[in-house]
Order: C-alpha cells, then structure tokens, then sequence
C-alpha cells in the first residue's frame, strides 16, 4: 500500500500540476479519480473546501492537504528534492514568487478566458457567472485573454530572463505549475508567443511521461469540448 494517495480530476491543469509533479519525482502513489464525488459525505468530511487534488498522507495532521502548490512544497521538504524545489533561500523565493504569481494572477486571468470554452462554471463575482449580456461576457473574456500575454512577458522578462526554466537548468515546482496552467489556454486557441511555445516544450522534453501521461488527460478533454461545438 502506497503512502501517498492522490485524489484528482483528469481534466483540471490544477488537478495535472500534482499528478505530473509525482510521477517526475517518482513517488510511490496511488490516484483515485474523484469526477463527480467531490460532494460526498466521505469527501466533505476529509476536504470541506471539496476541492482537488487533495493528497492523503498518514503523517499529515489533518491527514490531508490540498492546493497543489502546497502538496508540491510538501513532498519537496519530506523527500529533499531540491531539484524541483532548492533550499538556498534567494533561489527559493524566486520560485515562490513565480508560483504564487501565478496562483493569484496569471491562473484567474486564464480562468476567465478559458473556463466558459471549457464548459466549467465560472467563480461567484466573476461577469462570466453574472447576468451580463453575452456580449458583455464575451467582451470580459477578450480583456482576460489580453491580460495573460502581459502576464507571461513578466515570466519572459523576470523569472526565466535567458534561463531555460525558472528552476534553472531542470524544471522546478513552478515551472510544472506554469507549464500545466498553460495547456487550458489551447481551449480559446491562444497564440503562444514563439518563446513560450520553446518554454513549454523543453519542460515537457525534460520531464518526459511524467509531463506527457496527465497532460494527455487535459489535451483529451480540450479535444472532445471542442468537437462537440463543430
């Protein structure tokens, strides 16, 4: 029996960031699709923010944690893999704070443009789940698309500034997070600047099957969504 069980839903980049970040680090795990069971009594009771992924681990004090970035950061500090997370303070400030830049501004601007395309429902506030017009929301999600390619100049510009990852000469928890954020944006068809098309392609290189296996599962689902809107 594995250690670690990851809790996932296949079509989420959230979901792919942990699942590509485990098998890289070639963890001993299982992965349970939860599609649909978020909601349940037995979900709720471990997780009642019913969010994934969510990684159970007996040595955890709520015996779970969600967030993949969190989960990153933990099997980094329990497993000293400093490869994808280093230790030397400067360096890992700089990853954390490519990481939470995209957690709190590159992934909602993403969201806003994708999520209507991907048939996923809109945060509360948000125009996409408001009673605007449609070509209000249309107009609100154009203002989203445009804002990600300011957005990925910072990572052009700050974080990777001539590096072939974040993380330097091997791929770090950011870059996973950056690269599997990305893939949704394939959903409105976004016009990848040719550095981020080298960018996200050398992290899959890198990473191999650990990279190409979840990211498989979203690239499925972006398929099928856009098949039935033909």
């Amino acid at each position: 029996m594995s250690a670690i069980k990851l809790h996932v839903i296949k079509p989420s980049v959230n979901n792919m960031t942990a699942r590509v970040f485990i098998r890289a680090a070639k963890l001993d795990f299982t992965e349970d699709d939860v599609y649909g069971k978020t909601r349940t009594d037995d979900f709720l009771a471990k997780n009642p923010a019913h969010l994934t992924p969510m990684m159970e681990a007996a040595d955890l004090p709520k015996g779970v944690v969600w967030e993949s970035c969190a989960i990153m950061q933990y099997l980094c500090n329990k497993h000293h893999l400093d490869r994808f997370y280093p230790t030397d303070p400067a360096r890992r400030a700089m990853v954390d704070s490519a990481m939470f830049y995209i957690v709190g501004t590159l992934y909602p601007y993403i969201a806003r443009s994708t999520y209507g395309a991907l048939g996923f429902p809109h945060y509360p506030g948000e125009v996409g789940a408001s009673d605007a017009t449609p070509a209000e929301k249309e107009k609100a999600q154009k203002a989203a698309v445009a804002a990600v390619g300011e957005t990925l100049e910072v990572f052009r510009k700050f974080y990777l500034d001539g590096k072939t990852f974040i993380g330097g000469d091997h791929p770090s928890i950011a870059d996973i997070r950056l690269a599997s954020s990305l893939e949704f944006l394939n959903a409105v068809d976004y016009k990848f600047p040719e550095w981020a098309k080298t960018y996200m392609s050398a992290v899959e290189k890198s990473l191999g099957d650990a990279y190409a296996e979840p990211a498989g599962d979203v690239e499925g689902y972006i398929s099928y969504v856009k098949s039935q809107k033909k």
